[in-house]
């Protein structure tokens, strides 16, 4: 077959090359009737096909001109227009680079996009119970099961959800109760029942509040914290196997919640019997602290969930609870809160994203004492899921390593009752852990920075490509990087940064952008 295209032309020189147009011209045909439908393979007329298409919307140009084009415009053209052809397929020699060759071009294009592609959605009937944690997620953590995967990943944008109505309205009037908020759902399975909100309160020495009494707005601050959702949607119901109600709790947006979180000291629960179940001091006073105009936290919560339930008393319920950062270590609290309110209350289970230490190990039996499953989805880069609280050193790791058994138990044992009974840091977390690495991404830089590795969004797409601790990323991720790149472009590879400039992705007013996909990040 001749078509005026040598197939010995090396790779290097794809930029140079100049098909003849006349080549694929005939009276009767766009391409020359000598080539047989059965004699040439159904990927190559294709290929021919689309070039000659190419060739008849753009005019022609002298190769002598192309060559000496002293700002390349004319050059760079030609070859992105040859490369989106895939002319690999048709002469293998012609090899590119693996991340941007042809063959991959129509992937990453995809992923660049804007548009929102989820993985499999399937029905989990029978099984949603497993998934939601009442066998602590045993066998569906490595290897990631597909449909949790889908089902994490889903929680997360209840999150971001929290997270864009927050910021798109961050101040709150402190004379006056808030007005209803709109909440822009990643779902429309889903309707909002309530907005949750949460007061900072930091106490000041008294000589402060005698010489300047006006600074008590420096001191306390109620903020819109999240919100509660339920599905009233019949075939969501159907697919998930029961009616789910959600809370969602974003993470540190204030001045005031920085300060609750460096409250680290653990305190006593109110509610418990037991003078050894302890949390931290700040979480505490966010969960429990009423505002001028709100309810706390707890009383919020436990109030709707009540409601709730009991307009859809004799169905199938399940309470889960997500949030990110200082959402999650609410979100614990908040379980907690909802399992003493009542005797008996709906399956539920905890989704945290980039949580800190909550409380002692003391906290954490009376959790699991109650039932209430926690799946903590943690970046092995993330600071923030190792604080607050002590470590033990790494050199008394090694020496007791070198101890018999027997003694080795022992010390242990002498070891971690000591920090957990006699020091007031002696944090410990909560339920099964879900690990994620930053190294992991193909998209990622390695020395990622310590915002990158606590963002929800980089969380978000940690999760869809995750296979197993000894898999790499999968392949097949859904997930659009575009947010990535929005949120994180210093943190991302070159490579694909250069190419989403390329592809005008980083120009918002060039596409339409549904609500969804526009999420600010977590992180500002």
């Amino acid at each position: 077959m001749h078509t005026g295209i040598n197939s010995t032309l090396p790779a290097p020189n794809l930029h140079v090359f100049h098909p003849r147009r006349a080549s694929f011209m005939c009276n009767n045909s766009t391409l020359n009737p000598v080539v047989s439908s059965s004699a040439a393979p159904s990927s190559t007329r294709q290929h021919l096909s689309n070039l000659e298409k190419l060739l008849q919307k753009t005019n022609q140009t002298d190769p002598e001109v192309v060559k000496g084009c002293s700002n390349g415009s004319v050059e760079t053209k030609g070859k992105v227009l040859l490369e989106r052809l895939n002319l690999s397929r048709i002469w293998p020699e012609m090899s590119a680079a693996d991340d941007m060759s042809p063959r991959n071009l129509n992937r990453l294009q995809r992923l660049l996009s804007k548009t929102m592609e989820y993985s499999p959605r399937n029905n989990l009937g029978s099984r949603w119970r497993e998934y939601h944690g009442c066998y602590d997620w045993s066998g569906l953590l490595d290897p990631l099961d597909e449909n949790l995967r889908r089902e994490v990943v889903r929680y997360g944008e209840f999150v971001q959800a929290a997270y864009h109505c927050f910021h798109s309205n961050p101040t709150m009037s402190a004379d006056e109760a808030p007005l209803p908020r709109h909440v822009s759902l990643p779902e429309r399975s889903y309707k909002v029942t309530k907005s949750l909100y949460a007061t900072s309160s930091v106490g000041l020495p008294q000589w402060v509040d005698d010489v300047a009494p006006k600074l008590g707005w420096m001191t306390q601050q109620s903020s819109w914290m999240g919100f509660v959702a339920v599905c009233d949607d019949k075939r969501e119901i159907q697919r998930m196997g029961r009616r789910d109600i959600v809370i969602a709790l974003r993470g540190t947006a204030t001045c005031l919640e920085w300060t609750e979180n460096f409250r680290a000291q653990l305190v006593e629960i109110s509610e418990s019997d037991d003078p050894t179940q302890k949390v931290g001091c700040g979480f505490l006073s966010l969960h429990k602290t009423p505002g001028a105009h709100v309810p706390s936290l707890a009383e919020s919560v436990v109030d709707e969930v009540q409601r709730l339930t009991e307009m859809y008393k004799g169905e199938n319920l399940s309470i889960t609870i997500t949030g990110h950062s200082l959402g999650a270590a609410l979100s614990l609290l908040v379980a907690d809160e909802i399992s003493s309110s009542a005797p008996q209350v709906p399956p539920m289970a905890v989704f945290s994203f980039g949580g800190p230490r909550v409380g002692n190990k003391g906290f954490a039996d009376r959790l699991n004492e109650k039932n209430i499953k926690v799946l903590r989805i943690v970046n092995n880069q993330d600071l923030i899921t190792k604080v607050p609280g002590v470590f033990i050193d790494e050199r008394l790791k090694q020496d007791l390593d070198k101890l018999e058994e027997e003694q080795r138990n022992e010390s242990f044992a002498r070891v971690f009752n000591m920090l957990e009974n006699n020091n007031p840091w002696a944090y410990s977390h909560v339920g099964t852990e879900l690990k994620v690495d930053t190294k992991m991404s193909p998209y990622l830089k390695p020395n990622a920075d310590v915002a990158c590795c606590h963002d929800l969004e980089a969380y978000l797409h940690l999760v869809d490509g995750f296979l197993s601790m000894e898999c790499p990323f999968r392949s097949n991720a859904k997930r659009s990087l575009a947010k990535l790149i929005d949120n994180q472009k210093s943190n991302v590879k070159q490579l694909y940064t250069d190419e989403a400039l390329s592809l005008n992705l980083e120009r918002r007013d060039s596409f339409s952008i549904s609500m969804v996909s526009c999420l600010p990040s977590p992180s500002r």
